[in-house]
C-alpha cells in the first residue's frame, strides 16, 4: 500500500509523521511512501533526504491525499482534510474521537478507517506505539528547559570566588511520563527536586531519580490513586484539601513549579491557586503542561507567557513537542512504524 504524509496544517505545528528513517523501515514492510513537498522541512528533513530514502515527493496536499491508501498525520485533520478522506482509506493520526463526534461520523459515513493514536491502549505490548508517552516525555523535558530559560539563576548550587549560589528548588506536580521526564531533567541540572503524585506507588520511582517525594499526612494517600491506563484518579475533597495545604506550605520555598496533572477527556484540575502564586518569590517560574485543558494553575493563559504583579512567570505553552520538532518527529514516526509493523505481519505491503 502507499503510505502518504501531508504537511501539517495546524498553525505553528512543526512535526511530521514520516521521517526518512521511518520511510525506509516502512518500505521493508512492502509499502511505498509518498510525502508532500516541504512536509518535513521544519523538523529538519528536506525533500532531498526523503528522495534519497526512496520516498516519492508530490507538490500538493490534494495530490497526496488522492494518491495514498494510508495517511499518516500528527494533528487532528482539519475540515479540508476530512473532505479529502475517501472510502477505503486509512487515516493514522491524533484524532480526538471522544471530543469530536462530528469528525468521527464523517469518517464513518465515507467508509474510511481511522486509527486514533491517543486511543491505543497503554498495555505492555503496545508501548512501542504509545505516542502519548513519546510526546509527554518530550514535553516534560522541554518544560524544564523553558523554565530555565525564564529563571534568573543557575539550577545547580555553586561556590565561586564571587560568592555562593544556592541551588534552585523545583517542584514537579504529577509523576506520570511528563513528570518523570521533568524530574530527570531537573535533577540532572543540579536542582533540588521535589515531586508529588496522588499515587504513592510512584514514590520509589521518584526517589530513584534523585528527587524527594512529597508525602501528605493523610490516610487516603495510602490507597490506590491510579486509574485505568496509568493515569491518576480523581481524589476526594478531603484529600484535595490536604494536597492544597501542602502546596501552600511549599509555595514560598520553591523557585520553579512544573504541573503535569491531566486526565484524558477531563478539564485539568486546579492545583496551584492564585494565593499560592502570590506567595511565591519574585523571579519564580510556573510551567503548566495542562494549559490546553484549562491549566493546573488558576492564572495560566493558554499558549501565552504571563508575568504576575509579584514577578512570577507563568508559561502556558501547548506546543512543547513541536518546539523540539526533529526529536518529536523521530519518536512519533517510530510509533507509527511499529503500528504498521503489527498491521503488516506478512511484510507484503497489505494491512
Amino acid at each position: 500500500m502507499k503510505i502518504g504524509t501531508p504537511k501539517e496544517t495546524f498553525a505553528g505545528e512543526r512535526r511530521v509523521a514520516m521521517t526518512p528513517d521511518s520511510a525506509t523501515a516502512l518500505q521493508k514492510l512492502g509499502h511505498t511512501c509518498v510525502i508532500e513537498t516541504g512536509a518535513g522541512l521544519e523538523a529538519g528533513f528536506d525533500d532531498a533526504a526523503y528522495t534519497a530514502a526512496g520516498v516519492e515527493v508530490v507538490k500538493t496536499a490534494a495530490a497526496l491525499w488522492k494518491a495514498a491508501d494510508v495517511l499518516a498525520k500528527v494533528r487532528v485533520p482539519d475540515a479540508t482534510e476530512m473532505k479529502r478522506l475517501r472510502e477505503g482509506q486509512t487515516l493514522i493520526s491524533f484524532f480526538s474521537p471522544v471530543a469530536d463526534e462530528k469528525k468521527m461520523k464523517s469518517a464513518a459515513t465515507k467508509g474510511a478507517t481511522v486509527v486514533a493514536m491517543e486511543m491505543i491502549p497503554r498495555i505492555s505490548r503496545a508501548q512501542k506505539m504509545d505516542a502519548l508517552s513519546s510526546m509527554a516525555n518530550i514535553a516534560g523535558y522541554r518544560a524544564v528547559i523553558e523554565a530555565g530559560n525564564n529563571f534568573g539563576r543557575f539550577f545547580t548550587g555553586q561556590i565561586t570566588a564571587a560568592g555562593k549560589v544556592p541551588p534552585a528548588k523545583v517542584l514537579v506536580v504529577g509523576a506520570g511520563v511528563a513528570g518523570l521526564a521533568a524530574i530527570g531533567t531537573s535533577t540532572s541540572l543540579g536542582a533540588i527536586t521535589l515531586a508529588f503524585d496522588v499515587r504513592p506507588e510512584v514514590a520509589e520511582q521518584v526517589e530513584s531519580m534523585g528527587a524527594e517525594f512529597v508525602y501528605l499526612d493523610f490516610e487516603e494517600e495510602q490507597t490506590d490513586g491510579a486509574a485505568t491506563g496509568g493515569y491518576a484518579s480523581v481524589s476526594s475533597p478531603e484529600f484535595r484539601e490536604a494536597q492544597l495545604a501542602k502546596f501552600r506550605e511549599l509555595a514560598p520555598e520553591v523557585d520553579i513549579v512544573i504541573t503535569t496533572a491531566l486526565i484524558p477527556n477531563r478539564e485539568a484540575p486546579e492545583l496551584w491557586t492564585e494565593d499560592m502564586v502570590a506567595a511565591m518569590k519574585p523571579g519564580s517560574v510556573i510551567v503548566d503542561l495542562a494549559a490546553e485543558k484549562g491549566g493546573n494553575c488558576k492564572l495560566t493563559v493558554m499558549d501565552e507567557k504571563v508575568v504576575t504583579e509579584n514577578g512570577v512567570t507563568i508559561i502556558g505553552y501547548t506546543d512543547f513537542p513541536s518546539r523540539m520538532a526533529s526529536q518529536a518527529s523521530s519518536l512519533y514516526s517510530t510509533n507509527i512504524r511499529h503500528l504498521m509493523t503489527d498491521l503488516t505481519p506478512e511484510k507484503d505491503g497489505e494491512i
